[in-house]
């Protein structure tokens, strides 16, 4: 649907939640149901039945598969926008939250078109409490660090302290981090963080598949690999993963 030539084009971009269409904020869904054109991907909640007639766009990032370039993904946007439609990109997690929402909102302000943002339910909370895992607690963690792993310690790109982490006594939540989690794990045991500090995996919060898998900080890359896990899933380390508060 091409919305009228008098209404000026814009882009939202909103926050989709860890992929169930009932996490999505009152504001997201809003924004969806006024959308003329919704780009979405594998990580976003599955919007169609909460739509009618909008055109919805694929532009997922297969870990490791098929992938739009980002570049593409911003293009996108700016050119649907400057079409006179409302753009919303409908992401999982939260925009600004180890995604590409940063790049994607500065690609179309540089571009002039009007963007703003409609914050999600950060996946890096949201998957641990729905395993029943907080990543805080009275007594055991008083706060959590959430770091992505999608590179591994050792590569020139990883800007991370691993040491410093292994001693900050927070609650550490891995985004991204399948791949490296052998890396990870090894980097923060030698930071002195103990081989029996709890830790476990969330694989597709949110969504019927979804599955715990638990262990300690020697044994959860093993586990990670017998058990077949995959992304998405978020990796909890700390006292609080030994937790199961589901009831």
């Amino acid at each position: 649907m091409t919305a009228p030539a008098h209404v000026p084009g814009r882009v939202t971009l909103v926050g989709g939640g860890p992929g169930d269409p009932d996490l999505l904020t009152i504001a997201g869904l809003r924004a969806l149901q006024s959308a003329d054109v919704i780009l979405t991907d594998h990580l976003a909640p599955d919007v169609t039945g909460l739509v009618d007639g909008t055109e919805i766009v694929n532009v997922g990032k297969t870990p490791h598969g098929p992938a739009t370039p980002q570049e593409e993904i911003n293009a996108l946007l700016i050119e649907h926008a400057r079409s006179g439609r409302h753009a919303v990109r409908l992401k999982g997690g939260d925009p600004f939250v180890f995604g590409r929402g940063g790049e994607e909102f500065l690609a179309c302000s540089d571009a002039g078109v009007p963007v703003s943002v409609v914050p999600g339910v950060s996946s890096a909370v949201a998957a641990p409490e729905l395993a029943g895992i907080p990543v805080t607690h009275r007594g055991m963690s008083q706060g959590f660090t959430v770091v992505s792993g999608h590179v591994a310690p050792d590569d020139p790109r990883s800007h991370i302290s691993w040491a410093a982490l292994a001693q900050s006594q927070t609650t550490l939540v891995l985004l991204m981090g399948v791949r490296q989690l052998p890396a990870i794990t090894a980097a923060l045991a030698d930071g002195g963080l103990p081989a029996d500090t709890p830790a476990a995996i969330v694989t597709k919060a949110a969504s019927p598949d979804m599955a715990v898998v638990r262990g300690t900080l020697a044994t959860i890359a093993d586990l990670a690999v017998s058990s077949g896990v995959r992304p998405p899933s978020i990796t909890v380390i700390g006292d609080v993963a030994a937790l199961d508060l589901r009831g």
